[in-house]
């Protein structure tokens, strides 16, 4: 999947991912209207105000990205129903041949890791058969309890041609509170920039590895520092656009290819019909898809500026 993505991104020249993270106060009032009419004020209610927000959203983008990012809480806070919302984004993203990388931040060890890696990229075996149960591409995965948490996620991924990205350096800012922590002199991410290359040195791809990292832009200093230490690591890029990071921030988590990294944005593309940017050139509350298709040709066009 390491290898489709790639190909994705040099087709499409949009190193970038639209994170499908949507909160029901974001949803045009037309939408969740009739959702309410449906099913009610209930919790199925929400997720098909959810579901049908995501559906208008990747109508409106999927042929100029190559891949989107649904983080599932904002799917489980509507319970079953939400989950069921997640799990046909999930699928219709895969009809538009998008790549689809799962924002779980999983971690365990043991058999409960091998569950969750089980669940989100393998296949579970019922009786005489074999299920894919939520189908992501790509998972993201806490490293804090060690190989034991990430070596089950790596099984699968082998078997299944999938990929993980490992927190590494979020874009959060406390996440200083322990990243940034000295150990004999150095930084816990750097360390832990070394075991995600130490990790994926077995799992490569054609020219990068299915074990990826999560790096923020709102930290441009120590993503120039673990590029250089995860050489062959794909970049997930969080914090672009509404935490603060710009393309100018983001030239040195690339690769001299040009490649190397992916840029997540999520409110600045699917709330952008709410930025008076948008709402200057007319576009209406039911036309929202219109703005978020905007707002992708707009990050693209800051993002590969940079680059050039």
């Amino acid at each position: 999947m390491i290898n489709k993505l790639v190909e994705k991104i040099k087709k499409t020249n949009a190193p970038i991912v639209v994170g499908l993270d949507p909160m029901l106060s974001y949803v045009p009032e037309h939408i969740t209207k009739a959702a309410y009419e449906q099913f009610g004020e209930t919790l199925e209610g929400a997720a098909e105000a959810i579901w049908q927000y995501n559906k208008a959203i990747v109508d409106a983008v999927y042929d100029l990205i190559p891949a989107v990012k649904p983080q599932i809480a904002m799917y489980e806070q509507f319970g079953i129903p939400g989950l069921m919302a997640f799990k046909k984004t999930v699928d219709y993203c895969h009809e538009k041949d998008l790549v689809v990388i799962g924002d779980v931040k999983r971690g365990d060890i043991g058999s409960t890791s091998a569950a969750y890696a089980t669940g989100h990229l393998g296949k579970v075996t019922v009786g005489s058969k074999n299920f894919s149960g939520f189908d992501e591409d790509f998972a993201t995965v806490n490293p804090y309890l060690g190989t034991d948490g990430i070596k089950p996620f790596i099984d699968v991924c082998k078997e299944e041609k999938k990929g993980i990205f490992i927190l590494v350096k979020t874009s959060n800012p406390s996440s200083g509170e322990f990243q940034d922590r000295l150990i004999d002199g150095r930084a816990l991410y750097e360390l832990v920039g070394e075991k995600v290359a130490e990790w994926g040195s077995d799992c490569m791809g054609d020219s990068y590895s299915y074990v990826g990292a999560v790096v923020g832009a709102t930290y441009p200093e120590q993503g120039k520092i673990l590029r250089k230490i995860m050489p062959n690591a794909f970049i997930l890029v969080p914090g672009y656009g509404a935490q603060g990071g710009q393309g100018k921030d983001l030239v040195h988590f690339f690769n001299q290819d040009g490649l190397g990294a992916i840029v997540n944005s999520s409110r600045g593309i699917i709330c952008a019909y709410k930025q008076d940017k948008y709402k200057e050139k007319g576009i209406a509350p039911e036309n929202f898809a219109d703005a978020s298709r905007l707002a992708v040709e707009d990050m693209i066009a800051d993002i590969t500026g940079a680059l050039q």
